[in-house]
Formats: C-alpha cells, structure tokens, sequence
C-alpha cells in the first residue's frame, strides 16, 4: 500500500508543478538601468565608431501586450568630436589645407586658425514605442511566447547639450533596433542600438560652419547614436481573475 501513496504524492506533485507552470504571471511595467556608448555626428564627424564615449541611463517600460510596449529613457553622457577628424575645411575652425596646395597658403590667409575641438555634457530623454518581432515572454506567461525576441523602436524626446557659448534645448527623433531576452520571469536583459535625429545644428557648439543657412525640418542638423545593454526587473502583475470577481 505504501508505494501507492508514494505514486500518489508523486502525481500530486507534479500536477501542482504543471498548474504553476501555465499559471506564470505577466507583468505590466519594467523598471531598470542601462549603460553604453554615445557617439556625436554632425558637421565635424561622418563615423558611427569614431569619439564613442560612455553613457549611462535609466529605463522604465509599460507593457501593452507580448507584442507592444512604451518605454521612457533617461540618458547622460558626452558628445565630442574635432573639425580636425574631417576632410571638409572650415575657415573658421580649421588649419588643415585641404582647399589649398599647401600649408604656407593656410598660414598666409588664415594665419590664427586652429581644428575646433568641444567635448559637450548631454541629457536624453525619450519616450518610444517597441515593437516585438515575436511574442516576448517565458512561453507559460503566454502561449508561444519566446524567451529572446528583436524589435524596432521609435518615438520622441528632447535633448539638453551643455557647450562652451551656452546651453541648447531641443527634440529629437529616436530610431532604432534592438534585441531582448528574458532570464528569468522577472528579469530582463536588453541590447538596442538608436540614432537620435535632432532639430538642432548646435549639438556641437557651432551654427552652420559651412556658412550657408539650411531650410527643413532635419536638413543640416546634428545627430547622434547610443549603443546600450540594459537590465530591467518586472513588476505590476497583470490581474487575470479581476473579470471574475466583477462578475
């Protein structure tokens, strides 16, 4: 008789693991934080790796549904970049002669110029709309859901540069790709790419160095990109017997 109470306790137990299991919880909000590079492009770099610099942020995610969500993304780092990194000649910032036969020409109209340098602090913050390639989640939380799952951004934010003449406030549209996977039920880790398209040509501290004004909504404007691995932790339970208990 014993082994039938043993077989039993045994069947028990698993069932009990079985239920827990397609019972996970799906949780509504992520709150977490982020570190990565920031990289300036402008009229003083054309490169996506070249004066990369470290930036750190902090991260907060509403869950819609497996496929959806809407993250707010608060970000600090540096900007910097140099006229000398580039082929175009400025006259204003520049002693490299690439607009002249040689460097004596430089010195003998332009004999104070020097490359124009600037390293500027940057707070980013954006709102973005995430797109799942596929349904994210443990797989019990959810049916079909994966644990690992790409997605696109995009959305709106505003961006504070501090440079050397004074301070310039901005939007900026975020772009970009990312890919995530779920650890554990509550904890997810994150890697996303994002170019930043501002409306402002002063990023960098300098208007216009061509010395030709531009028209348009993102003509002639400076930009810049964040490469960043987040952690975040899921909270907020989504409540799966309220509709029951109104009833």
């Amino acid at each position: 008789m014993k082994w039938k109470y043993g077989l039993l306790l045994v069947l028990m137990t698993l069932a009990t693991v079985r239920v827990s299991a397609q019972d996970d919880v799906e949780y509504r909000m992520e709150v977490g934080a982020a570190v990565g590079l920031m990289g300036y492009h402008g009229d003083f770099n054309g490169s996506l790796t070249k004066d990369l610099q470290p930036m750190g942020s902090l991260v907060v995610r509403y869950i819609f549904n497996p496929y959806m969500g809407l993250k707010a993304n608060v970000s600090y780092g540096m900007l910097k970049g140099s006229s000398a990194d580039v082929k175009t000649w400025y006259p204003e910032f520049s002693e490299t002669p690439y607009s002249f036969s040689n460097f004596a020409d430089v010195k003998t109209w332009y004999p104070d110029k020097t490359p124009y340098s600037f390293s500027n602090k940057l707070v980013d913050l954006d709102v973005v709309y995430e797109y799942n390639f596929w349904p994210y989640g443990t797989g019990r939380d959810y049916r079909g859901a994966k644990r690992l799952t790409p997605y696109l951004l995009l959305g709106l934010g505003g961006t504070f540069v501090k440079t050397d003449q004074k301070n310039v406030f901005t939007a900026n549209l975020p772009i970009g790709v990312g890919v995530k996977y779920k650890v554990g039920a509550r904890v997810n880790v994150g890697l996303e790419w994002a170019m930043h398209f501002s409306l402002n040509d002063e990023l960098d501290g300098v208007k216009d160095p061509y010395g030709i004004k531009s028209s348009g909504l993102f003509k002639n404007t400076d930009c810049y990109s964040t490469l960043q691995l987040s952690v975040t932790y899921s909270f907020m339970a989504k409540c799966r017997t309220c509709h029951n208990e109104d009833e």
